[in-house]
């Protein structure tokens, strides 16, 4: 019998109060986890407003140790009573220093450790620059319950490098959470396209498929108001959207993929034998 993997995106609105937006996505885990999810993704940063539209010194005390983090903490029993893995994004605090950051949680609620975020984006609306340090782990992979999976943050979605790092890992799925909608400085400016070409474009370089979460609505952070515009989906090894959201619908996206017919399939199209890295330098 062939090894399958059932991923699941989450897409939801959050705002200022941790524990109800810990509980917006417990309530979309559960109805994932009913359509038979193993893997399922929220949104970057689900804690509170992505609040990097604005520089505001009081968003540090948001920020926790990575194992003690209130969504860290919240997932972890939530992981093993529904049996799924889930990749935790935080706001984390190590010492003095501040990371925008990913905690693996396995399918028993283990804590597989953390990846922090490469590529850190400054400019009008997404002023991270200021909150995170550039991540020191390195890309990483995980061997879960269900499958070696990769995980990217946000910005990190729009470098091929990134993507094909975690395919040569062996990752088996690559996945995404993000905060992304309008651009301040150009409200004719709507990336939601490009964005998904970007990781579709992975997909079919890396023949493997592609898990993006997104949130949505209006937030106000400071004297900024940005609209995140969700389109949530799950791509094929193809790039073909098998599933999506719209532009401001909460839900939960579930699609199931064969890993063995993957991995020949992979095999068979010769991107990996035929790399030169010799003239990559």
């Amino acid at each position: 019998m062939s090894q399958t993997i059932r991923v699941a995106a989450l897409q939801a609105a959050f705002g200022e109060d941790m524990a109800a937006n810990i509980k917006t996505v417990e309530r979309l885990m559960r109805d994932a986890a009913k359509k038979g999810a193993q893997v399922i993704l929220p949104p970057e940063l689900f804690q509170g407003p992505y609040f990097c539209t604005a520089q505001e010194e009081k968003w540090f005390a948001t920020a926790y140790p990575a194992a003690t983090h209130p969504c860290v903490q919240a997932m972890q029993p939530l992981a093993k009573e529904l049996g799924v893995v889930i990749p935790v994004s935080i706001f984390e605090r190590d010492g003095p220093l501040y990371f925008n950051a990913i905690v693996i949680l396995d399918a028993d609620g283990a804590n597989l450790g953390t990846y922090r975020k490469s590529h850190i984006p400054d400019g009008p609306g997404y002023m991270e620059k200021y909150y995170f340090r550039p991540g020191d782990t390195g890309f990483k992979v995980w061997d879960t319950k269900f499958g070696r999976i990769g995980v990217g943050i946000c910005w990190d979605q729009w470098f091929p490098e990134c993507a094909r790092a975690m395919a040569l890992m062996g990752a088996q799925v690559l996945f995404y959470p993000t905060a992304i909608g309008s651009e301040p400085h150009d409200a004719t400016l709507d990336t939601r396209d490009p964005w998904r070409r970007a990781m579709c474009g992975h997909a079919v370089s890396n023949v493997i498929p592609v898990v993006a979460a997104n949130r949505i609505g209006t937030e106000t952070v400071g004297a900024a108001t940005q609209t995140y515009y969700g389109s949530s989906f799950i791509a094929t090894h193809r790039g073909d959207l098998v599933e999506e959201l719209g532009r401001a619908e909460e839900g939960v996206l579930v699609h199931e993929f064969d890993l063995d017919f993957l991995d020949r399939h992979r095999a068979a199209w010769g991107f990996f034998r035929d790399r030169r890295t010799e003239f990559y330098r």
